[in-house]
């Protein structure tokens, strides 16, 4: 895991190739996977802003990062859906390698999107907007003929389940006892066995953002009509598209207003893309895979804040989640619009 130690360095020492002192002020926004730092200058007549997003060395390849930046350039300019700019360096470059003690280091500036995020204004973006947003994002990556050399990694079963799983095991999440491994493990297995069963069809299948949650939503909550901005690219990647619904739900998975919320969310997708009887049918084994994703993260990344916040409570309540989505067919299941 990137500590803030590790990533502030790597900020201030990032600062330089965007022409500013390294003094100028840094606040950190965010820490997981990345990084991510409000810079401030005021050393011009007008105070500068930008926003530096460190990457952990070995999470993205630079050909994986130009494509990320390259997708979001897409989305703003074919399909109309606003994403922060790049500010690249001095030098030209929209990604600055820091080339620390000979392992790459890269770093990416982005435009300042003021306003708070969706989570934080809960009342000015719905999960049928955010359906409706999601669903134009899948149409677009579903009609782009991507650019040669276009390099994202796949959130396939492997990559999210598999002995390597991207973000590690369940069985090293705090509050995961040897007597639920078996019950997680079933379940593990059904979702394997279903998502296999339904496929990777060009329908189904393809680029997606992976973390659409509200935090990932920019507004202006001043602004009589403020516009949604869609931030937070870096685990986009290629997976089943409504698995950017399972993402949307994230750490609300159990809560019991979630049915309404997920239901919400496919009004608004659907009034965009259609979904077929299959598709929906696959809500509660993505919902569930998502779940036991996050519930190894917080193994993996004990220091973050989910982890500190939730303690052993998350994994309890995947163990309830697990019980429901083997013995209840009833559970998470929507009929098309």
């Amino acid at each position: 895991m990137l500590t803030e130690r590790a990533a502030t360095a790597a900020a201030r020492q990032a600062l330089q190739h965007y022409g500013i002192d390294n003094h100028a002020d840094l606040r950190l926004i965010s820490l997981s996977e990345n990084g991510t730092y409000l810079v401030r200058r005021f050393d011009g007549a007008e105070p500068r802003r930008l926003i530096l997003r460190v990457h952990r060395p070995g999470y993205q390849t630079l050909d994986s990062i130009h494509s990320e930046l390259t997708w979001m350039d897409r989305l703003r300019e074919d399909a109309g859906i606003p994403t922060p700019r790049v500010v690249s360096t001095a030098a030209g470059a929209r990604v600055a390698d820091l080339g620390e003690h000979h392992r790459a280091r890269f770093v990416v500036a982005f435009t300042v999107v003021d306003g708070v995020t969706g989570e934080e204004a809960t009342d000015r973006v719905s999960m049928a907007e955010l359906g409706a947003i999601t669903a134009g994002m899948h149409r677009h990556a579903t009609a782009w003929a991507r650019p040669p050399g276009f390099e994202r990694f796949a959130w396939d079963v492997e990559a999210c389940l598999g002995p390597q799983a991207r973000w590690g095991s369940v069985s090293g999440s705090p509050g995961v006892r040897a007597v639920d491994l078996t019950l997680l493990g079933g379940a593990a297995d059904v979702v394997r066995g279903r998502l296999a069963a339904y496929g990777r069809g060009p329908d189904r299948y393809g680029l997606i953002h992976a973390d659409l949650r509200l935090a990932n939503l920019m507004l202006d909550p001043t602004a009589p009509e403020s516009t949604l901005t869609v931030i937070d690219f870096d685990d986009c990647g290629f997976g089943w598209f409504l698995y950017d619904l399972a993402a949307a739900i994230s750490w609300l998975e159990h809560e019991p207003a979630t049915p309404d919320a997920i239901a919400e969310w496919l009004a608004g997708y659907q009034e965009v893309r259609p979904l077929s009887d299959a598709d929906l049918s696959m809500i509660p084994t993505l919902v569930m895979l998502r779940r036991l994703m996050l519930t190894a993260w917080l193994g993996s990344h004990p220091d973050s804040p989910p982890a500190q916040e939730w303690g052993d409570k998350y994994a309890a309540g995947t163990v309830d989640l697990a019980r429901r989505y083997l013995m209840d067919r009833t559970w998470l299941r929507f009929a098309p619009a």
